[in-house]
């Protein structure tokens, strides 16, 4: 009996060891009912609250072609329905020479589906490994969640892609933006990046956002 009991003991050591990195890796909470209605008033809802129609300007054959890389999200933020689903789209549009730049997902995640053109992409790991790919229309490529990855388009086409996300909100951390936008000492970023401050001043003059 006590070696039965022992048994028990270390397993279940053994599943919370496993489930620890787990939890700390955890995506969207789950929920306890079939769909969320927190953003609807009254709660009441028709079968238009699950659709969402707004890839179809991107996607039509008469819409304009961009003249810089171009997201349309379907988040939680922008579609409801998602939240508590754990998952969420985005149309992504590369004209001939755009990047989409190095960022990151915290909560998720992605992949992506090259649905006309052409894009090389790639992703450095945890231990500073860098992976890059050349994909066509119809492959596909999962950047994992977290990593710093890219994309862009070095042909003489459009390129256009879908991404999928292993959460309603997988969050977005633009490094250029993050490190010289956001208001980082100078001598900070100087001497991280072993430069001078006048150096990083000319890419916070970039790179920082316009205020409206």
């Amino acid at each position: 009996m006590a070696a039965a009991f022992n048994g028990l003991s270390s397993l279940a050591v053994v599943l919370l060891a496993f489930s620890a990195p787990l939890a700390a890796v955890a995506g969207d909470p789950d929920i306890l009912t079939d769909f969320v209605t927190s953003k609807v008033a009254g709660g009441a809802i028709t079968d238009a609250y699950f659709a969402f129609h707004g890839f179809r300007n991107a996607l039509s054959k008469n819409a304009p072609a961009p003249q810089n890389f171009t997201v349309v999200k379907a988040s939680m933020a922008e579609f409801p329905a998602l939240e508590g689903q754990s998952v969420s789209y985005a149309l992504l549009s590369y004209p001939p020479g755009s990047v989409n730049p190095t960022h990151t997902h915290p909560r998720a995640s992605e992949l992506l589906l090259v649905v006309d053109g052409a894009l090389s992409v790639g992703f450095v790991d945890t231990a500073n490994k860098v992976y890059t790919h050349d994909l066509a229309a119809g492959d596909m490529f999962v950047f994992p969640k977290g990593t710093v990855h890219w994309q862009c388009n070095k042909g003489s086409v459009p390129a256009k892609a879908l991404s999928a996300f292993g959460s309603a909100a997988a969050g977005l951390v633009s490094l250029p933006v993050t490190v010289f936008g956001t208001g980082i000492d100078d001598a900070v970023l100087a001497k991280s990046f072993k430069t001078d401050v006048p150096t990083v001043q000319k890419l916070k003059a970039a790179l920082t956002p316009k205020k409206p």
